[in-house]
């Protein structure tokens, strides 16, 4: 199942343009942009879905590589808070049981 928030690159895929244009479109207010945490701009896939099919948008030849290296330094960025607090349980819980 999708996510309801999508980021700015999945946006740019959706709609086939640059990355750039997506933020132009949420400057010109066309897009709804959310920020999680202050920091992490996320748009409702709903809101990107609709505007694709009214036709509003012009496609652009853009090709958006996510390579793999890509891939794994979001996911240690986005959830290095989980992967840190994890290893620290593993250690109290060596500690604490042996």
């Amino acid at each position: 199942m999708s996510s309801q928030y999508i980021t700015v690159r999945e946006t740019a895929q959706i709609l086939a343009v640059s990355e750039k244009k997506v933020m132009d479109l949420i400057e010109g207010g066309k897009l709804q942009a959310y920020k999680i945490a202050d920091q992490f701009l996320r748009l409702k896939r709903a809101e990107v879905v609709n505007i694709l099919s009214t036709g509003q948008i012009v496609s652009e030849n853009v090709t958006h590589t996510y390579t793999s290296a890509e891939r794994m330094r979001d996911f240690f960025y986005y959830n290095d808070f989980y992967l840190v607090s994890l290893i620290i349980i593993g250690i109290l819980l060596y500690i604490i049981f042996n």
